[in-house]
């Protein structure tokens, strides 16, 4: 079961015009968006990255105006943890386990997955807040990043997990941003 105290949050790329034209892209923005609102409020920490920004644009504004005085980790390997900066700041917030969200499935997401999962990290996965351009790559990096040992769960599945009960303080306030 997912416990607060252990998880963060990777939001990978989700940049410029790509983010406009995978699979259910409005979707994927605005429960990408709800993910970060929640775990704001559950006090999970967020690290933001953007593959190579100058080519593909920064992150969509819907999300972007969430970073607040977060850093946005730039990269240009597709696997996150290939970059020293974003291996050390992911190390530095002790967390044991990951929920990584963003696009594309099957190329940033399945490779920064892997290097998560290659680290001993536990990885969760938010099937309704990944996407690619075809929808057969989004199916196929789910069941690779299953079969490597990644936890598939969603939005509202991973929300409620984390806070266990309808008692905890911050439930209204999850509550109000879900639905």
């Amino acid at each position: 079961m997912l416990k607060q105290e252990d998880c963060g949050l990777i939001v990978v790329d989700v940049q410029g015009s790509l983010a406009r034209i995978v699979q259910n892209s409005d979707l994927l923005i605005e429960n990408t968006r709800k993910l970060i609102q929640c775990c704001k409020v559950l006090s999970l920490p967020v690290i933001w990255l953007e593959q190579n920004p100058k080519g593909l644009g920064a992150t969509v504004p819907e999300l972007s105006e969430l970073i607040e005085d977060s850093p946005i980790n730039e990269k240009i390997h597709f696997n996150a943890l290939c970059e020293e900066p974003i291996k050390k700041a992911i190390k530095l917030n002790n967390r044991k386990r990951w929920l990584v969200v963003g696009i594309e499935a099957h190329i940033c997401v399945y490779q920064t997955v892997q290097g998560l999962l290659k680290e001993k990290y536990e990885v969760e996965v938010l099937s309704d807040c990944i996407s690619s351009r075809l929808q057969s790559n989004i199916d196929l990096a789910l069941l690779n990043m299953r079969e490597s040992g990644a936890n598939i769960t969603s939005l509202e599945m991973c929300v409620f997990e984390l806070m266990k009960s309808a008692k905890v303080n911050s439930f209204r306030e999850v509550l109000s941003i879900i639905k």
